[in-house]
């Protein structure tokens, strides 16, 4: 397993399989992540933070059953690990730690 450091977009994916559930496949999580955060995600970018999750064992998958619609290609479907799920949460108390040490005054913005 390779090391448990999680980028921005490695969390924007498990959180996205996490609000997908079952229905969390290349296509729909792609999709999911373009339509909240506005930016296009590549198909190239998306792989790549898919393999790197599951070599954190961050993420599992298995194949549905063949489609027509697909031409009898199988979608793989992802899930969280609870290792994943760990490693969200850490993420999470991370984020709320920082901003909760924040001054208010360091938000204020500069005219």
């Amino acid at each position: 397993m390779k090391g448990t450091y999680l980028g921005e977009f490695q969390e924007v994916v498990l959180l996205t399989i996490l609000v997908l559930d079952s229905n969390a496949y290349g296509v729909s999580i792609q999709e999911e992540i373009e339509k909240r955060t506005g930016r296009s995600v590549s198909r190239g970018a998306l792989h790549t933070a898919l393999t790197r999750l599951d070599e954190k064992g961050f993420i599992s998958s298995e194949y549905g059953g063949a489609t027509a619609e697909r031409g009898g290609r199988r979608k793989r479907f992802y899930q969280v690990t609870n290792l994943g799920k760990s490693a969200l949460e850490e993420a999470k108390a991370l984020r709320e730690d920082l901003w909760s040490s924040v001054p208010k005054v360091a938000l204020n913005k500069m005219s």
